[in-house]
């Protein structure tokens, strides 16, 4: 067995313990958790958050919300109809400039709360975040957690993150420059 298969094979008693669901252990922390692993492992982890998603929800009374990051960005860009424009503008001005163009409506303030509008009918039990590789960087992890904590309140929140975080600062992909974020903690070594 792989170190990354003994890893995904210890988050189902993790989350669905009472430590993990009610955040004893924490003091006043926010229950922010990262899962970390690598990028080249991307399919892998997917096929077992949906193992693991449709399994919790068939054996437990817990609802888990899974978002993407990506999709929620081209989301939010369809809904105001900023899509087609983005992708005529990184065909005509190159990816800097669409970077530049798209720093307003993908602010991270704004995806925290399109994220926070899916759950107007349910609150979840947990969240799980997704697609952040693929987000990059559109949107910065790091600034959407920030954005997140004050909304989530008591809420778990797991980031799989395709890259090394070690506690104290996430490393996309694990050769972009690390990134100070100090409120999460490792959900399995």
């Amino acid at each position: 067995m792989t170190d990354l298969q003994a890893r995904l094979d210890k988050i189902r008693q993790r989350i669905i313990s009472d430590e993990f669901l009610q955040g004893r252990g924490l003091g006043k922390d926010v229950p922010f958790y990262a899962f970390d692993y690598p990028p080249t492992a991307e399919r892998r982890v997917a096929d077992h958050i949906d193992w693991l998603l449709d399994d919790v929800a068939r054996k437990t009374d817990l609802h888990i919300s899974n978002v993407n990051v990506f999709a929620l960005a081209i989301e939010q860009l369809k809904g105001r109809g900023l899509y087609d424009k983005a992708l005529a503008m990184e065909s005509a001005k190159g990816v800097p400039a669409l970077l530049n163009a798209l720093k307003g409506p993908l602010e991270p303030g704004k995806v925290a709360s399109a994220l926070m509008a899916k759950f107007a009918d349910q609150t979840p039990d947990m969240l799980f975040l997704t697609g952040v590789g693929a987000a990059y960087p559109l949107v910065r992890t790091h600034s959407l957690l920030n954005n997140l904590q004050p909304l989530l309140s008591n809420i778990p929140l797991v980031l799989f993150f395709p890259g090394r975080f070690n506690g104290q600062t996430l490393q996309l992909f694990g050769d972009l420059q690390e990134t100070p974020y100090y409120r999460a903690f490792r959900l399995v070594d």
